[in-house]
């Protein structure tokens, strides 16, 4: 079953459950899909999802960070709530060492050397950890790999 059949059928599961919260992430996520499908005249594969639930899991740390930096508690907390249910339709997450091992190998295969480098090794690695890493962190590790 694609990913796109999986986040339908959960939408139907929800309406049935009467699980209004979860429901609306899920609609919200339908939407975004629909919209992109429609803007570009394609139909989404199980890759480019991911990538839009990515996008939508960053938009929604950054909402995080601004209500939490406003102390509005509450707005946040809903934020929350939708990063949990937006993570469940993403691949399991690596873990820091295996994203360091693939830095590693990166850095040594395309012989970068300081910040310079960075865009080189940037790119290499993104295919590598797409859907699997929060590319934000990813970045970090890389800033501290090429010191």
């Amino acid at each position: 079953m694609s990913l796109k059949a999986q986040i339908t059928e959960d939408m139907k599961t929800a309406m049935r459950a009467k699980d209004t919260a979860k429901l609306g992430v899920i609609r919200l996520i339908l939407a975004a899909i629909k919209q992109r499908e429609v803007d570009e005249r394609i139909e989404m594969d199980d890759a480019a999802v991911i990538t839009a639930i990515e996008k939508m899991l960053k938009q929604r740390r950054d909402s995080i960070a601004a209500f939490e930096s406003a102390e509005r508690h509450d707005l946040a907390d809903q934020e929350k709530f939708e990063v949990t249910v937006l993570q469940t339709y993403l691949p399991a997450q690596m873990s820091e060492e295996e994203i360091k091992a693939i830095i590693a190998k990166v850095v040594a295969d395309t012989g970068a050397a300081g910040a310079k480098n960075m865009g080189k090794v940037v790119g290499a690695v993104k295919p590598l950890v797409a859907g699997k890493a929060d590319m934000a962190k990813v970045s970090g590790l890389i800033k501290a790999a090429l010191g």
